[in-house]
């Protein structure tokens, strides 16, 4: 059985038992999160899709801890103008472990 959830601007398909990280959510190590948005759900019966929304469906998952993703690096320059500029950007993310779909 599997879902796929939407969270943030993303979504993700996910099962029992998976570890993922999505954008950042409130929440302490150990919260519960109920993600509403289901888009699809895979089953034994069959295939249920949304529109946009699978109706009554539901996806759980835990907290497993708050993290920061990779650095990356952005560069701007103009040439002949001498203009050049370095910036940087963390993403802060959370590590969901899924507990639980239901529909």
């Amino acid at each position: 059985m599997y879902a796929i959830i939407k969270t943030g601007a993303k979504q993700h398909k996910v099962s029992e038992g998976d570890v993922l990280s999505v954008e950042k959510l409130p929440g302490d190590k150990g919260a519960e999160v109920v993600f509403q948005e289901v888009l699809m759900v895979s089953d034994e019966a069959g295939v249920k899709i949304g529109r946009p929304f699978v109706e009554g469906a539901t996806v759980i998952g835990e907290v497993v801890s708050q993290t920061k993703g990779p650095k990356l690096l952005i560069g701007k320059y103009k040439k002949r103008k001498g203009f050049r500029k370095k910036t940087g950007h963390r993403q802060e993310l959370t590590s969901m472990k899924i507990k639980k779909i239901s529909i």
